[in-house]
């Protein structure tokens, strides 16, 4: 008998092949449950092109309704017959926290792809530059490569300006916000699209529905800029496209002199409201529409640092670039001026509005750092996030205090409440990598033969998803070669997708686990 059991017991797998075994069909689900859900976004992609193509064919009649036509034809059908195909397996699919991330990246990559053909087929530009185009719309960086906006068909400017308004608070979302069944994992898609470090925070239980209600507060923003602008003075097409990219803190124009061809206060005044408001947390926005709390705009610690670093660089702006000798008058503009861009840079919005990029280099400077410094998390800015500056500022505060109390015992505290050391780790760890990778990008620009000034602020500008850039750029990214529009395409993805999201999927040991 005893024989006999030692003789069954050898042959009984061990726990580790059991474990080794279970996951190599995981990691095939795996890999089939994202193919499955990456043509939901691929499907909304081609339902775009085709919604632009029924436009210009309705209203615009500029021509370009065949470039919209046939790739969102094929888009669809592409993704439909997938999607058929395995319609059993969609809908069961479970999402672990690796898929979820591998999703969202494969999510904006394809879709920017996908998004540049209608650019390429209608422009008379390269592919790559193309690619660089959608990137930065879906990006929300505002980045352009395109030159005389003002004579361009207008189907092509209404889709750059709505591209910008999709990828504002994500195209993720927007499948989260759609897809019940993503409510199984569906938190780990959410965190891994939501920018900023706190990414626990809900505004419902259900993680669908929290999607739900930030793309009503995106709806009521945007219509409320658009009717804004047509107040201020503009025609319908140009209120709706800059509402599109104002909301969005996204910085496309009809103009190639953005903001400044209306010339005009009011428009200015209407941008910077909405700016704000797009760059500030959602989360703020659906207590004041659902629950009329008001109050919790001043309640928040971010928003009320937001607010106050926006005073303080204007005001350091303006004293730069206010001549000694200017009238009272030049003075209130310089200040308005001041204001305006300081406010586009801090959201990462990127519009423009007078010869902003001739200031003096310290000016220059502030902007670029405004730029670093960004918006609230939960938002649509771009930018390290004022929330992970608070942080950190109050992590160096602290070890001062241990420098002169050794034996003090110091809580960080945000809001309130203590912070968790896994926040604070991740804190560091973001801004230290915003360091490095601006260092390395920069580095790579200037040996693709740029000076430092356009090498440095055309990479600040796509990771912190702004726009605008300075010295050989200052008008449009045209002269960078292939290689180094590349680079910058994959740092607009990269600052997107705050930098983790996408870099973990180069890492063999995201791929082991």
């Amino acid at each position: 008998m005893n024989n006999c059991l030692r003789s069954t017991t050898s042959f009984a797998p061990t726990k580790a092949a059991l474990v080794k075994s279970r996951k190599l069909p995981e990691k095939r689900n795996g890999a089939l449950n994202v193919l499955c859900l990456l043509t939901i976004p691929l499907l909304i992609s081609g339902l775009v092109q085709e919604i632009f193509a029924a436009m210009d064919y309705a209203f615009f009649q500029d021509g370009a309704a065949r470039s919209f036509a046939i790739p969102g034809t094929l888009t669809m059908l592409c993704a439909g017959l997938i999607l058929k195909k395995n319609l059993k397996q969609i809908s069961s699919v479970k999402i672990h926290y690796r898929h979820a991330m591998l999703f969202v990246s494969l999510t904006w990559i394809i879709c920017s792809v996908d998004s540049a053909i209608p650019i390429y087929l209608i422009e008379n530009i390269s592919f790559t530059d193309s690619v660089f185009e959608a990137t930065s719309a879906l990006t929300t960086t505002g980045a352009t490569v395109l030159t005389n906006l003002d004579a361009k068909a207008p189907t092509l400017l209404m889709y750059r300006q709505f591209l910008q308004w999709l990828g504002g608070l994500g195209v993720v979302i927007f499948v989260v916000a759609i897809v019940p069944m993503l409510n199984v994992g569906g938190m780990r898609v959410f965190q891994a699209e939501t920018p900023g470090p706190m990414k626990g925070d809900k505004l419902s239980p259900r993680i669908a529905k929290s999607a739900r209600a930030l793309w009503i507060v995106y709806c009521w923003l945007t219509l409320s800029c658009a009717l804004g602008y047509w107040l201020a003075g503009m025609n319908l097409f140009d209120a709706v496209a800059h509402s599109f990219s104002t909301v969005s803190t996204g910085g496309f124009s009809t103009h190639d002199a953005s903001i400044g061809f209306f010339n005009s206060l009011a428009i200015e005044l209407n941008a910077n409201i909405f700016m704000l408001l797009g760059a500030m947390s959602f989360g703020l926005h659906y207590r004041l529409l659902f629950r009329r709390q008001a109050a919790s705009y001043f309640h928040d610690e971010e928003a009320r640092v937001f607010v106050i670093t926006i005073i303080v660089l204007t005001l350091l702006v303006a004293i730069v670039i206010i001549p000694e000798t200017a009238s009272a008058t030049e003075k209130a503009r310089a200040v308005s001026r001041a204001f305006f861009h300081v406010i586009s840079f801090i959201t990462s919005t990127g519009f423009g509005a007078g010869n902003f990029t001739e200031w003096p280099a310290t000016a220059v400077l502030l902007l670029i750092i405004a730029g670093y410094i960004g918006g609230c998390s939960g938002s649509t800015a771009g930018g390290n996030k004022i929330v992970r500056d608070i942080i950190a500022i109050k992590i160096w505060l602290v070890q001062l205090k241990r420098l002169a109390h050794p034996r003090g015992l110091f809580v960080i505290k945000y809001n309130k409440t203590p912070i968790d050391e896994g926040i604070r780790d991740a804190t560091m760890a973001f801004l230290l990598l915003s360091i490095v990778l601006s260092a390395l990008f920069t580095l790579v620009l200037m040996a693709s033969g740029l000076d430092f000034l356009t090498s440095f602020s055309a990479v600040s500008s796509c990771l912190n998803v702004l726009g605008p850039a300075f010295g050989e750029l200052a008008n449009n990214f045209i002269p960078l070669s292939d290689f180094s529009t590349w680079t910058l395409t994959f740092s607009m993805l990269l600052g997107r997708l705050e930098f983790f999201t996408l870099l973990v999927l180069f890492s063999p040991t995201f791929w082991r686990s």
